[in-house]
């Protein structure tokens, strides 16, 4: 607990990646001297020929960043009239076809494109609702929803309103409002009013009142929830993570309990597989590689004792793996 309670007194006033806009944490930074008609020429001449040099599709996609990827494609396309990612889809495929396309896709619009595969069909993918919107901004969440909007003529909110239902879906909804405050000021007494509430409505008593964790954990700050998250720690003598997993269950647990440990960290992806599901690793190293990947790899050391890279290298071969530990950068 006091290792615990270190690490969250360090980062109370460190600034969270739910605010990192600029990618000073990212292992993808703008290439200088860059040339978007000399890139989109080459992987032109990459696709065109007789097989696919996919040596230079991946040095090009990933080590540009996502600004420039699309000054390529709108360059690819003024040059060849035709669209990148038409041409990547018809000859590329499998995991490699989706992290291409992936890296070329805006990041609003590749959000937006993950939650909406997650809603589509029968039944829906609650996990990579989770991941998202306890991971991301409220400026990443009103882009994804601005996309979402464009593309179906609907809302986001009202669509995710017939997918889910009850607590869970109280919180999701909270959290997809974008709405969580930003103030970097940390006030105190509210953190202890806030905990005691906290351990009132859970530990306290007998059942659980789950609106209020729901309140606390979706709307407060992230500065704001580490010093609860602390003073949680001082009341009840166990951490906030270990009394949501007692006193709930199902997916409100798993996102309250995906919120909680966006607190403890610098970076906000702490959900890695440890044996990847290939969409997730893509899914994280593509969105996070501008913003907090440096962070991701060195919470990744600590948590599984071995580097980020050794495990794709382990895990994920060929074209799509030269992808991923490129996009991953160094070893650590």
């Amino acid at each position: 607990l006091n290792i615990f309670q270190d690490d969250l007194e360090s980062l109370v006033n460190t600034p969270s990646s739910f605010s990192a806009t600029s990618g000073e944490r990212g292992t993808i930074k703008a290439k200088a001297n860059f040339d978007a008609k000399a890139d989109a020429a080459a992987l032109r001449k990459a696709i065109k020929g007789l097989g696919t040099d996919e040596k230079v599709l991946i040095d090009i996609l990933t080590q540009r960043s996502s600004a420039q990827r699309q000054l390529i494609c709108k360059a690819y396309q003024e040059a060849y009239s035709k669209i990148l990612l038409n041409d990547l889809k018809g000859d590329t495929k499998g995991n490699f076809e989706h992290v291409l396309v992936a890296l070329i896709t805006p990041p609003a619009a590749y959000d937006c494109h993950e939650v909406t595969r997650a809603i589509k069909g029968a039944g829906t993918t609650e996990s990579i609702l989770i991941e998202i919107f306890a991971s991301r901004s409220n400026q990443q969440i009103k882009a994804l929803s601005d996309v979402y909007l464009q593309e179906n003529g609907k809302s986001l909110i009202q669509r995710l309103k017939t997918e889910v239902s009850g607590d869970f879906s109280k919180a999701l909804l909270l959290l997809a409002e974008g709405k969580r405050d930003e103030s970097t000021a940390v006030n105190t007494e509210k953190a202890k009013e806030d905990a005691k509430a906290l351990y009132n409505a859970g530990e306290k008593r007998l059942g659980t009142d789950e609106s209020k964790f729901i309140e606390i954990l979706c709307q407060r700050s992230i500065p704001q929830l580490r010093q609860t998250l602390i003073e949680y720690n001082n009341i009840s003598g166990k951490t906030l993570q270990k009394s949501i997993e007692n006193e709930m269950s199902g997916n409100l647990e798993k996102l309250l309990v995906a919120v909680d440990k966006c607190c403890h960290f610098k970076c906000t992806n702490v959900f890695f597989p440890v044996v990847p599901y290939e969409a997730t690793l893509t899914r994280i190293m593509v969105s996070r590689s501008e913003i907090d990947l440096l962070d991701i790899r060195t919470e990744f050391k600590n948590l599984y004792k071995s580097s980020l890279l050794s495990f794709i290298k382990s895990d994920v071969s060929g074209d799509y793996g030269d992808c991923m530990k490129s996009i991953c950068g160094g070893d650590d």
